[in-house]
């Protein structure tokens, strides 16, 4: 799940108030989903007597609006960037490098192939491997490239 960004990520039980959970300061750790479920509930719970204005409501669906554009948003770009770095790796095989292995050590030689890794929690966060001998090596740890 998504967290919403600009949130302090510091909670306390000290500090949440006892019937929602929350203090009225703290929203941290609070996901997308999560976060538009308080605001239907809050929707669904409005004083018929006193309900929301109108303003209130056009904001609030905006809000909504804007926080699944951001997070598809960011999604892409995660998408794009992986894609970045599966060409990179790509352009790799056959070159030398000089890297820091998964394992930590140092290795140098050459690419011979690449791989791509999926979270099994969250499949949609990938990780772009380069192989060199039986070393597999993260492709933000290259330090140098060398042209053959």
């Amino acid at each position: 799940m998504t967290s919403i960004p600009g949130v302090n990520t510091n909670r306390s039980a000290s500090t949440q108030s006892a019937g929602s959970g929350f203090s009225s300061n703290d929203l941290s750790n609070v996901d997308l989903d999560e976060f538009l479920g308080l605001l239907i509930t809050e929707l669904q719970n409005q004083d018929p007597l006193n309900p929301m204005d109108n303003a209130d409501m056009l904001t609030q669906l905006s809000q909504i609006r804007e926080i699944g554009s951001t997070n598809q948003l960011t999604k892409t770009l995660n998408n794009l960037a992986v894609g970045q770095e599966l060409t990179m790796a790509s352009n790799l095989i056959g070159k030398t490098v000089s890297a820091l292995d998964n394992a930590g050590k140092d290795v140098e030689g050459t690419v011979d192939r690449v791989s791509v890794q999926t979270d099994p929690e969250d499949p949609s966060i990938r990780k772009v491997s380069v192989h060199i001998g039986d070393s597999t090596v993260d492709i933000t740890n290259i330090r140098e490239i060398v042209e053959n």
